[in-house]
């Protein structure tokens, strides 16, 4: 015999199809309207948060890169330092001590104060860094001093998974 015996595969076939017409209507069935809650966004009171902060530069022609400024091309090692907290407020090096030290004197205010906070590291919030592919390194390590000037004992950074193909 040249030919493929088809019978096994029919009847694996009509099983899977009378399977499926008795599953679907009961998976259908057995979900009824569900109500979703809706809850009003709020900051933890429990977990602190982390401070983000995103560096880059200014195009080859000076542009800050922008939701609103479409006409930036890319950053470049030899442009201005653009540092960014919480990836939406640009601020220089003195602005960044400043606003990164009353944001952990807030922190460590509310939590206690310095020794309610030593004896729990968990309310220590960490500094989390995204530097640009093109950012100098001047730039990013400018960011880390003035962070750790202000006080936070951990810096991070986040990157990007590269895909191994």
């Amino acid at each position: 015999m040249s030919e493929i015996n088809t019978t096994p595969l029919v009847d694996v076939m009509l099983v899977l199809l009378i399977i499926f017409l008795i599953a679907v209507p009961v998976a259908i069935q057995t979900v009824e309207e569900l109500e979703i809650p809706v809850f009003a966004s709020s900051e933890s009171d429990d977990k602190v948060e982390n401070l983000l902060i995103t560096v880059t530069t200014t195009d080859p022609e000076g542009r800050t890169p922008s939701t609103l400024n479409t006409a930036f091309t890319g950053a470049t090692r030899d442009g201005e330092c653009r540092i960014f907290l919480n990836n939406t407020t640009l601020v220089d090096s003195g602005e960044l001590y400043d606003r990164a030290f009353e944001r952990l004197d807030t922190i460590v205010t509310n939590a206690g104060g310095p020794d309610v906070i030593m004896q729990n590291p968990e309310l220590i919030p960490q500094v989390h860094i995204r530097g640009d592919v093109n950012a100098p390194w001047r730039c990013v390590a400018g960011t880390i001093f003035n962070v750790q000037a202000a006080g936070y004992p951990t810096v991070g950074f986040i990157s990007n998974p590269v895909d191994p193909n």
